[in-house]
């Protein structure tokens, strides 16, 4: 079984996404294809790279990922072809695969060059197409990446400059809102690694999450820990710390905006505790 994820910006209302799909069946038709989203916000580089970082490990080896959220298409940025973790990654040289860079050794990385792989004409404003489809569909047939153009050095790829979180002056942790999910759940930079870093300052203490206005006390196991439409804080199923509206959602009742800080800090000893 030959499998091709999409992860784009492109939403479900207009027919991009789907003249994709059609592209890669008509090259390799036993193609499996799999929407990761294709509600990225638009031009989100950031939020993709996090939701790629998230998501490819549930896949089995020999996955090509596809990423199109690409603000530079006609440009004269790159496209690449990542061959890393026994999973292919091809994705527009901006940036969305820096998260995927440091989770492991690479194998190879190339340059996509090769017309030959290319539909013709390439249209300027859709690359999605014209180079990322059939590209994939060969690569899902079997084809080797070092067909597609010259390797690259990886230090020579774009890279986001990633705000990490980072322990503040009084030892509490500082990290930022950097998605939300469907639910209105805001999904931040923090996790578990992140925590303990301040756990062992704890010493009995009550950790106190705060962003914005509000403050929520201590990290919940579960959404219905708290009460319905009371905030909550939680680790989310992909490893990172949010904050949550049980029964509701949290950016819109909360007012929370992508890049907001989020503080976490120990408050007072607990009752019955030195």
């Amino acid at each position: 079984m030959s499998i091709i994820t999409l992860l784009t910006d492109f939403g479900t209302e207009d027919a991009y996404a789907g003249i994709m799909k059609g592209v890669i069946l008509s090259i390799t038709p036993s193609a499996v294809i799999v929407d990761i989203t294709h509600h990225i916000d638009p031009q989100d580089i950031l939020q993709a790279a996090y939701i790629i970082k998230s998501s490819y490990r549930y896949f089995p080896e020999g996955t090509v990922h596809v990423m199109v959220v690409d603000p530079g298409v006609g440009s004269d940025r790159a496209i690449v072809a990542l061959d890393m973790m026994g999973h292919i990654f091809l994705a527009p040289d901006n940036g969305v695969l820096t998260l995927i860079m440091e989770e492991g050794k690479m194998d190879s990385l190339v340059r996509v060059e090769n017309t030959r792989y290319f539909l013709n004409p390439v249209s300027r404003t859709f690359h999605g197409r014209d180079i990322f489809a059939p590209v994939a569909a060969y690569l899902c047939g079997g084809m080797d990446i070092k067909n597609l153009g010259p390797l690259l050095d990886p230090q020579h790829l774009v890279h986001l400059k990633i705000d990490k979180p980072f322990v503040s002056e009084t030892d509490g942790l500082v990290g930022t809102v950097v998605r939300f999910d469907g639910f209105g759940n805001c999904i931040s930079n923090i996790d578990a690694t992140c925590l303990k870093k301040i756990d062992a300052r704890a010493c009995g203490r009550l950790l106190e999450i705060k962003i914005g206005k509000t403050s929520i006390k201590g990290v919940s196991l579960s959404y219905a820990d708290a009460e319905p439409n009371r905030p909550l804080a939680i680790m989310g199923s992909f490893g990172y710390l949010e904050i949550a509206l049980n029964q509701g959602n949290a950016r819109r009742a909360l007012g929370i905006t992508k890049g907001d800080p989020i503080t976490l800090e120990y408050g007072q000893e607990t009752h019955g505790e030195k």
